[in-house]
């Protein structure tokens, strides 16, 4: 089920979360790991699901789980068996699930959601999970996630996403969240994957260098001509890009696509994937003001990736659905 186009039929509007590892890094988790926040799978579970409340809570239409940096062979290579790996991948929609359900039960206590005739009364959609499928490069952890430059083939990238993909899909995700791709090659290895479970949707999110290429270089034009023809890519977009170039980005998508747009930047500082420390300030204004010009722009789905905070889901709802 296309659960983004009927949310999108009926609101104007799907509003994402933003950063995890931000808010559990506040929280006093350490995540300089190579598992990244997939570690607290693992260690801490009760916190990623204290993060997803908090979004919740702020608004957000969509959790976006904790298995960006999660892989059977990551948990593996920690001596877990391919079974324990398995369910902590599993475990990343079972936690996102139960807080949207608990959070859901509570909103709509309150608040009619239809009326008699099934349309929507309520200010936002029950919220979906969507599961993160982060990039070959996040599983490496060694930055090449905002290169591209694996030299891995088509057939490759298949074979490493594909068995995620099966998990997250069992787990009862809602949609795939492919986010962070930085080039073609692995968005054609993902669809050509998502291509196995005919009933299932993605979106598609790219980052990028400027206002005009992903990652790798290539023609983000390219990449959604592409992509427009695909019927199980739901939305694309991009994320974890700095926060200037979103409106020529989104400009250039929409020419050349009718799927609706996605876009979740960083704060506004600037990431060092060597040294992986954070530089600069975050954006100027209110994140809720960005998210306006986006809107106007044509993007449908919004919301924050990197240093971004529940306070900027905040101001997206109060900057667009006011």
């Amino acid at each position: 089920m296309n659960h983004i186009k009927n949310i999108l039929d009926q609101y104007p509007l799907i509003i994402l979360d933003g950063a995890m590892a931000t808010e559990l890094e506040k929280d006093g988790a350490d995540l300089n790991d190579d598992l990244w926040s997939a570690r607290l799978l693992l260690d801490n579970p009760q916190a990623i699901a204290g993060v997803h409340r908090r979004y919740f809570e702020a608004g957000a239409d969509c959790a976006i789980t904790a298995s960006y940096q999660a892989t059977v062979s990551g948990f593996m290579e920690r001596g877990l068996s391919a079974e324990d790996a398995t369910a902590l991948i599993a475990r990343s929609v079972q936690l996102a699930v139960q807080e949207r359900d608990a959070f859901w039960k509570g909103y709509t206590d309150a608040t009619p959601v239809q009326d008699a005739g099934g349309q929507a009364l309520a200010s936002r959609p029950r919220p979906l999970v969507a599961a993160s499928v982060g990039p070959y490069g996040a599983y490496l952890a060694d930055g090449s996630e905002y290169r591209g430059d694996y030299g891995l083939s088509e057939q490759e990238l298949y074979d490493f996403h594909y068995d995620r993909m099966r998990i997250l899909i069992e787990a009862g995700a809602d949609v795939l969240a492919c986010e962070t791709i930085p080039c073609l090659v692995e968005a054609q290895a993902i669809v050509r994957a998502l291509e196995q479970f005919p009933n299932v949707y993605a979106w598609i999110s790219f980052s990028a260098r400027d206002g005009a290429h992903i990652s790798s270089g290539e023609a983000v034009t390219d990449c959604a001509v592409w992509l427009d023809g695909h019927e199980q890519v739901a939305a694309l977009g991009i994320n974890c890009t700095a926060l200037e170039y979103i409106p020529a980005l989104i400009e250039a998508i929409s020419a050349h696509t009718s799927k609706p747009i996605l876009v979740y930047p960083n704060s506004g500082e600037q990431y060092d994937p060597v040294t992986k420390t954070w530089h600069g300030t975050a954006c100027a204004g209110s994140y809720g003001e960005h998210a306006r010009t986006w809107y106007e722009l044509g993007a449908r789905l919004i919301g924050g990736c990197c240093r971004t905070t529940p306070a900027d889901i905040a101001e997206v709802g109060a900057a667009i659905r006011s």
